[in-house]
C-alpha cells in the first residue's frame, strides 16, 4: 500500500516506521515545520523511544519511509513513482489540551483543509489523532468544503483508528497490539484498514470494527479507565497510609480477583505524560457537552492533582516546612521509565515545591536531562536545581533522596556508596520502587507510599 502519513510528532512517525517495515507498504511521513522534516531526513529523531530510530534507519535505506514538507509535497513524493495514488491518507497531528480541558482540534482540522485543498482523485482519511466524537463528521465537512471551493467532485471517505501507544513500548505494542480498533461506515473503507492491519495481529478477532463516532469514543474510555484505576489505587494507598498498614498486601488481594486483575494497581505520586492527563480532562468536557455530569471523571482527576503534592508533603512532614540549607536528591524526571517526556510530570511539582520551600535540588534522569533543563531553565539559571550526569553526583552530601520515576537503574545502584556519600540516609520513594527491606538493613530511613 501507499500511506501517507500527515504529523511527524509521537504518533505520526511511530505509525510511520512500524507501517513501513512491511516490505508491502510505502509510507511517505509529511510535516508543516521544516527543521523537523530536515533533522528525520538526516537520521535524527526527534523524540525518544527505544528501537524507533533502528526501524526508521532501516525503512529508509530500503526506500519505504520518506519524509516531506508538507501535505502536497507529500503527494507529489507518491505520484511521481508508479500507482500514484495514496492508498490512505492518514491524520496523526497532535490535539493539545485547550484553555478549557477540551481536545484543540485546530492541527487536525487545518490537516483536512490541506487535504481538500491537494487530492486530485478519490482518498480514504484515516483519523489516527485523539478527538472528540464527532470530529470524523468535521474533517469530512472541511474536506468538502476545499473540494467545493475547487469546484472537484471527488469520492473520499474518512474513518477513525485510534492508536494504543505506550510512550516507552510504542514498538511493541505496534507490532503486538491487544487490539486494533476500525472506525468506518464504508465496507471498502474498512476491508482496506483490515488489509492494512492483518499482519500485525495473530487472530482476525483482535481486529475490532466498530462505528466512526463509537471509535472515537473507545480512545478516551480506555484512558480515563487506566487513569481511573490509577487514582483509585493511590486513594487506597492514602488509607494504608493513616492505619499504618501495607499497599503492597492490599493491591495483591484486590489484583488477584479474576474480575479485577493487577493491572494499574501501582500506587505512586501521580500519573502525567501526554495521554491520561489531557484524555481525562477531555473526556469531562465531551460529557459535560451533552449534559452527563462526570462525578467519576472530575474525582480522578482530582485525585491525581492532589497525589502530585504528595511527596512534597511528606518530606516537608519529615524534614520542616523550612528548607533552606537542606540538599534533596532527586532521581527520576521522566513522567515514566524509557521516554524522556516531562509532559504533566509529578517531578516537575515535586521540584519547584521542594525550592519554593528554599531547598537545593540535585537531579538525574537517565534519558530526559536535556528535556529537563529546558523545563527547569528557571531554576538552573536561579542555582536551585542542577542536573548531575549519574545518580551517585546527584545523592552527593543529600539530607533526602526521593526517586520519582522508576527507571530500572535505580534498583541496581550500589546503595552502600550512597550511604556513605549522603548527609543523612532517608529516602522516600515515590513509586514503591526500590527493595525497602535492604536498604532498612543498609540503615536508611525508607518511607514509601502506602508503606507506612
Amino acid at each position: 500500500m501507499k500511506i501517507l502519513i500527515v504529523g511527524s510528532g509521537y504518533v505520526g512517525l511511530v505509525t510511520a516506521a512500524c507501517l513501513s517495515s512491511s516490505s508491502h507498504n510505502t509510507v511517505i511521513c509529511v510535516d508543516s515545520d521544516p527543521s523537523k522534516i530536515s533533522r528525520l531526513k538526516q537520521g535524527v529523531m526527534p523524540i525518544y523511544e527505544p528501537g524507533l530510530k533502528a526501524v526508521v534507519d532501516e525503512s529508509v535505506l530500503a526506500q519505504r519511509l520518506f519524509f516531506a514538507e508538507g501535505i502536497r509535497a507529500g503527494l507529489a513524493l507518491i505520484e511521481s513513482s508508479p500507482g500514484d495514488l495514496p492508498d490512505l491518507i492518514f491524520i496523526a497531528v497532535g490535539t493539545p489540551q485547550g484553555e478549557d480541558g477540551s481536545a484543540d482540534l485546530r492541527y487536525v482540522l487545518a490537516a483536512a483543509r490541506e487535504i481538500g485543498q491537494s487530492i486530485t482523485a478519490p482518498a480514504i482519511i484515516i483519523n489516527k489523532s485523539t478527538v472528540p466524537v464527532g470530529t470524523a463528521d468535521l474533517v469530512k465537512g472541511e474536506i468538502a468544503w476545499q473540494l467545493f471551493q475547487r469546484k472537484l467532485f471527488i469520492d473520499f471517505d474518512v474513518a477513525s483508528n485510534p492508536e494504543f501507544l505506550k510512550e516507552g513500548a510504542a514498538l511493541e505494542d505496534f507490532f503486538n497490539p491487544d487490539r486494533v480498533v476500525i472506525g468506518a461506515q464504508n465496507d471498502a473503507t474498512r476491508e482496506q484498514l483490515i488489509s492494512l492491519y492483518r499482519p500485525y495481529v495473530r487472530t482476525e478477532e483482535q481486529i475490532l470494527t466498530v462505528g466512526v463516532k463509537e471509535a472515537e469514543l473507545i480512545k478516551y474510555a480506555s484512558n480515563a479507565m487506566l487513569a481511573t484505576r490509577i487514582s483509585f489505587m493511590n486513594e487506597i494507598a492514602n488509607v494504608c497510609d493513616r492505619f499504618g498498614i501495607n499497599v503492597d498486601d492490599v493491591r495483591a488481594g484486590m489484583g488477584s480477583d479474576s474480575r479485577i486483575g493487577p493491572a494499574f494497581l501501582r500506587p505512586g505520586c501521580g500519573y502525567g505524560g501526554s495521554c491520561f492527563p489531557k484524555d481525562v480532562q477531555a473526556l469531562v468536557r465531551i460529557a459535560q457537552s451533552v449534559g452527563v455530569e462526570p462525578l467519576v471523571l472530575s474525582g480522578v482527576e482530582a485525585r491525581n492533582k492532589r497525589q502530585k503534592q504528595y511527596l512534597a508533603e511528606r518530606m516537608i512532614s519529615r524534614m520542616g516546612k523550612d528548607l533552606d540549607g537542606r540538599r534533596i536528591c532527586v532521581w527520576g524526571l521522566a513522567f515514566k521509565p524509557d521516554t524522556d517526556a516531562l509532559r504533566e510530570a509529578s517531578s516537575i511539582d515535586l521540584i519547584r515545591a521542594l525550592c519554593l520551600a528554599g531547598a537545593e535540588v540535585r537531579a538525574h534522569d537517565p534519558v530526559a536531562h536535556d528535556v529537563a533543563r529546558h523545563v527547569f531553565a528557571d531554576l538552573i539559571r536561579n542555582g536551585k536545581l542542577v542536573i548531575e550526569a549519574d545518580p551517585l553526583s546527584a545523592a552527593a552530601g543529600a539530607d533526602a533522596i526521593v526517586l520519582v520515576t522508576e527507571w530500572a537503574e535505580y534498583k541496581t545502584l550500589d546503595f552502600s556508596a550512597v550511604k556513605t556519600s549522603v548527609r543523612e540516609a532517608v529516602i522516600f520513594d515515590g513509586r514503591n520502587h526500590l527493595d525497602h527491606e535492604l536498604l532498612k538493613k543498609l540503615g536508611f530511613q525508607y518511607v514509601g507510599v502506602g508503606r507506612s
